[in-house]
C-alpha cells in the first residue's frame, strides 16, 4: 500500500484527508493543487473503498486531463476502470450522446469549431438581411456565447437596445442552423447537458445517484453553465471536493466567473476550505512581489504564499527606450545569460499582454537569427488543408453538415460555383432537407426533376460528388476506421495532386506533410470509430497544443501562460494603457482581471523575473510617451533592482530602486521653450517645436534632422539643452 500523505505538507494533507460533503481548496500558484487532487482520487480508491465507476473528476484542458489520469495510474498501478476523468467539454459531449433521445440533435452530432460558429452566424446574417458592416458577425458570436454561458436560450434574451434585439434574432436563426446540420458549439455542450439536467428529473437523478464523488480543477474558471451542471450532478450525495484560486481566474471575456467561488460558500455553508499556501515554483522575493501586486484586489481569500526555496535574486526593472529596443534588450539579455552562465534557451519565456506585441520581439530574435517558439501562432488544426481533410470527414459522419460541405464542396475546384450552391440549398430548404443530403439523393437519381434549376455539367458535377459522398458514407456505416476514410478521401480526390497545383512545390510540401501528421494521429484512433476521432479533434484547445519540446525560448501572451512555468520570465509592455489594457482604465472589474493577470504572469517565474516599461511606443508613425503600468508602484522597493543600466547576466547590479511613477512627479510648468536646441541620447540634436504639460507630465514635440517629427515625455527621455547657437 502506498503512503499517500508521504510527502506531502501539512496542508496538503488536511486537503488530502477532509471528510465527506463539501469541500473548498483555495490552492496558490505552484503550491501542487495536481498532486493533491491525484492523491485524493487514489485516497477514494484504495483508502475508502470507493468504485472508480462512482467518481467524477473534471478539469479544464485535455493536457491536465492526460497529466492527472497518468500520476492516478502511476499511484494506483494501472488504470482504476471506470473512472470518469476528462474536461467539461468531452465529459459533457458523451453525456449527450448517451442522452440523444432528449436532445433536438441525434447522437452523431457535429461539433462547430470557432471558424465554423462565426461562419454559420455570418451566414444567419445574410439569411436575415442584416448588415454584417454594422453588426460583425464575430461580436454577435460573442455575445451569443455569452448568453449560453448563462444558460440563456434566444427567448431569455433581455431587449433594451436595437443591437440586443439584432442578436436575439441572429442567435434564434444560429441555433435553428445547428439543429438542421445536426450540430453544436461548444457553449452548446455545456448548456444542453445543464439544462438537460434541469429538466430531466430521472436523468439527473441517475447521473447524480452514480457519481459518489465529483472532483472540479480550475474551479475558478467555471461559468454559470459548468456551476449549474456541477450542482446537480452533485445533488443526491454532495461529495464536491473543488480545487481553485479566485487570484488566477484570468478568462472572464469567455464566460469564466471567479464569483463561483463565493457562491459555493453560499450553497454549501457547511463545506471545508482548506488554503494551499506553500510555493514550489518561485523564490520568496518573486512571491512577496506577486502578493503585492494581488493583495490590491478585494472580494479575496488572502493567501500567504511561501518557499523553502529561499529569497532568490531580486526583480530586475527594464525601461527601455521603445518597443523595438525591448526586443533588443530581451534577445541580448537571454543571449548573455546562455553565453556566460550557461543557462538554457528554454528556460526563458517572453509574455506580452496582447498578441500583436509579439511582432517587434520576434524580429529581434529573427535579426538576431536565434530560434524561438510563438504560442498562438496559427494552430495546427486551423491550417488550410487540415480544415479541408476533418471537414471532408466531417461530412462522411454527418452529411447534414453544411458548413463542412460549403468548405470542400469545390475543393479540389470541380467547377461548383457560389451560384450553383446557392440554388441547391434553396431546392435543400424547399424540400425540407440538407443540401448535403440532396447531394446523396443526386447521386443515386442525378435525372431527378428537382435539378432542373441547376445547368447541366453543375448537376453532373454535384451528382459525381453526391455519388463519392455516398460510398464513404457507407463505409463509415460498415465501420471502416479513422485513417482508412481518410485514406480513401485522400485518393479518390487526389488531395495531393490538388495541394501540388495550388502553390509552389515548398508550400505543398509542407501542406502535404501537415496532411500526413494528421493521417499519423488517426492512425493511433486504430479500433476507434470516426465520430470518436473526430469529437478529441474539436475538444483540443491551444494550450494542449503548446509544443514543449525544443531547447528555445517561448513567446506567449500573458493567457496563455496559465499553467506554464520557466526558470525566467520577462513581462513586456508594462505601460498603462497595456497592462492594465486601455479598457480597463475605468471598468473597476476590468481592473481587478487586469491585476490578476499580472499576478499569474509573475507566479510563472522559478528563478528570475525580468519587468520592462518602454518610454515610448510608435503610434501612425509617431513615437507617443507612456505612462509606467500602475501596477508597477505596488511593489516594494526592497524587492526590486535595476534601471536603464541593468541587464540580466548582472542580476544582483546595487541600482537603486525607485517607482518609475513616484519618479514622474507631476510638473507644474514647461522647462523645454519653443525654438531650443536639444540632444536626444539616441536621435542626437533636434529642435523643440512646442511643449505642454499633459497628465502631469511635460511633452515635448522635437524635430531631428535624422529622425524628423517625435513626441517626447521630458521626464523619461534624458534630454539635454544645448547652448544657443549650437
Amino acid at each position: 500500500m502506498v503512503d499517500l500523505a508521504a510527502g506531502l505538507n501539512p496542508q496538503q494533507q488536511q486537503a488530502l484527508h477532509a471528510g465527506l460533503g463539501p469541500v473548498l481548496v483555495l490552492a496558490g500558484p505552484g503550491s501542487g493543487k495536481t498532486r493533491v487532487l491525484t492523491h485524493r482520487i487514489a485516497h477514494l480508491i484504495s483508502e475508502l473503498g470507493v468504485n472508480p465507476y462512482n467518481i467524477l473528476a473534471v478539469t479544464f484542458t485535455n493536457k491536465a486531463a492526460k497529466e492527472m489520469n497518468s500520476r492516478v495510474e502511476a499511484i494506483l498501478g494501472g488504470r482504476p476502470r471506470g473512472l470518469t476523468l476528462g474536461t467539461f467539454h468531452s465529459i459533457c459531449a458523451r453525456l449527450l450522446r448517451q442522452e440523444a433521445d432528449n436532445l433536438p440533435v441525434s447522437k452523431n452530432f457535429v461539433i462547430y469549431d470557432s471558424d465554423d460558429q462565426v461562419a454559420l452566424v455570418r451566414q444567419a446574417l445574410k439569411d436575415l438581411n442584416i448588415d454584417e458592416k454594422m453588426h460583425r458577425a464575430g461580436g454577435v458570436h460573442a455575445s451569443i456565447s455569452a448568453a449560453k454561458n448563462e444558460l440563456a436560450l434566444p427567448e431569455d434574451m433581455p431587449i433594451n437596445s436595437y443591437r440586443d434585439e439584432v442578436v436575439a434574432r441572429v442567435y434564434q436563426r444560429y441555433q435553428q442552423a445547428l439543429m438542421a446540420n445536426n450540430a453544436v458549439d461548444f457553449d452548446d455542450l455545456l448548456l444542453w447537458s445543464a439544462r438537460l439536467l434541469e429538466d430531466n428529473p430521472e436523468v439527473r437523478k441517475r447521473y447524480a445517484t452514480r457519481y459518489e464523488h465529483i472532483l472540479v480543477d480550475e474551479f475558478q474558471d467555471t461559468n454559470q453553465a459548468q456551476y449549474s451542471l456541477l450542482k446537480h450532478l452533485a445533488s443526491v450525495h454532495r461529495n464536491i471536493y473543488v480545487v481553485g484560486d479566485t487570484d488566477q481566474s484570468i478568462y472572464r471575456w469567455r464566460g469564466a466567473d471567479y464569483r463561483n467561488v463565493l457562491r459555493f460558500e453560499e450553497d454549501y455553508p457547511d463545506a471545508q476550505v482548506i488554503l494551499l499556501e506553500q510555493n514550489y515554483r518561485s523564490t520568496q522575493r518573486i512571491l512577496d512581489a506577486a502578493m503585492a501586486v494581488i493583495d490590491r484586489n478585494p472580494h479575496r481569500t488572502r493567501k500567504h504564499l511561501f518557499t523553502d526555496r529561499g529569497h532568490g535574486s531580486k526583480v530586475i526593472y527594464q525601461q527601455t527606450l521603445n518597443e523595438e529596443e525591448t526586443g533588443k534588450f530581451v534577445v541580448e539579455s537571454v543571449a548573455a545569460a546562455v553565453a556566460e552562465r550557461g543557462a538554457r534557451p528554454g528556460d526563458f519565456a517572453v509574455m506580452y499582454r496582447t498578441n500583436a506585441q509579439s511582432r517587434l520581439i520576434e524580429e529581434a530574435f529573427l535579426h538576431a537569427n536565434l530560434p524561438y517558439k510563438l504560442v498562438g501562432a496559427q494552430r495546427f488544426y486551423g491550417r488550410r488543408e487540415i480544415k479541408d481533410v476533418l471537414s471532408y470527414l466531417r461530412l462522411i459522419s454527418n452529411p447534414n453538415d453544411e458548413i463542412s460541405l460549403g468548405r470542400v464542396i469545390n475543393v479540389p475546384t470541380r467547377r461548383i460555383g457560389i451560384k450553383s450552391q446557392a440554388t441547391l440549398r434553396t431546392i435543400a430548404l424547399q424540400n425540407k432537407t440538407t443540401p448535403g443530403a440532396l447531394l446523396v439523393h443526386m447521386g443515386v437519381n442525378p435525372e431527378d426533376a428537382l435539378f432542373a434549376p441547376i445547368s447541366t455539367p453543375t448537376a453532373q458535377a454535384m451528382a459525381k460528388f453526391g455519388q463519392l459522398l455516398a460510398k464513404w458514407y457507407e463505409l463509415a456505416q460498415a465501420g471502416a476506421e479513422p485513417m482508412q476514410l481518410m485514406d480513401r478521401v485522400l485518393n479518390d480526390v487526389d488531395y495531393h495532386g490538388y495541394l501540388i497545383a495550388d502553390g509552389s512545390d515548398e508550400e505543398a510540401q509542407d501542406r502535404w506533410d501537415n496532411v500526413q501528421e494528421l493521417r499519423r494521429l488517426a492512425a493511433e484512433y486504430a479500433g476507434k470509430t470516426l465520430p470518436e476521432f473526430l469529437e478529441n479533434i474539436a475538444l483540443v484547445s491551444d494550450q494542449d497544443t503548446i509544443d514543449e519540446s525544443g531547447d528555445v525560448p517561448t513567446l506567449l501572451t500573458l493567457h496563455a501562460a496559465k499553467g506554464l512555468e520557466f526558470p525566467t520570465v520577462f513581462i513586456t509592455g508594462l505601460n498603462d494603457g497595456t497592462l492594465p489594457h486601455q479598457r480597463a482604465l475605468d471598468d473597476p472589474e476590468e481592473m481587478e482581471e487586469e491585476r490578476r493577470l499580472f499576478y499569474v504572469g509573475i507566479t510563472r517565474a522559478k528563478d528570475q523575473l525580468v519587468l520592462v516599461h518602454n518610454m515610448y511606443k510608435s503610434s501612425y508613425g509617431y513615437a507617443e510617451g507612456t505612462l509606467p503600468s500602475r501596477f508597477l508602484d505596488d511593489l516594494p522597493d526592497e524587492l526590486i533592482e535595476g534601471g536603464n543600466q541593468s541587464r540580466l547576466q548582472h542580476p544582483h547590479r546595487p541600482d537603486r530602486w525607485e517607482s518609475p511613477r513616484r519618479r514622474s512627479a507631476p510638473i507644474l510648468q514647461t522647462q523645454f521653450k519653443p525654438g531650443m536646441n536639444v540632444l536626444h541620447p539616441t536621435w542626437g540634436e533636434g529642435m523643440v517645436l512646442n511643449s505642454r504639460i499633459q497628465d502631469d507630465d511635460e511633452m515635448v514635440d522635437i524635430f531631428f534632422q535624422d529622425v524628423g517629427l517625435k513626441k517626447v515625455m521630458a521626464a523619461f527621455a534624458n534630454l539635454q539643452p544645448l547652448p544657443k547657437g549650437k
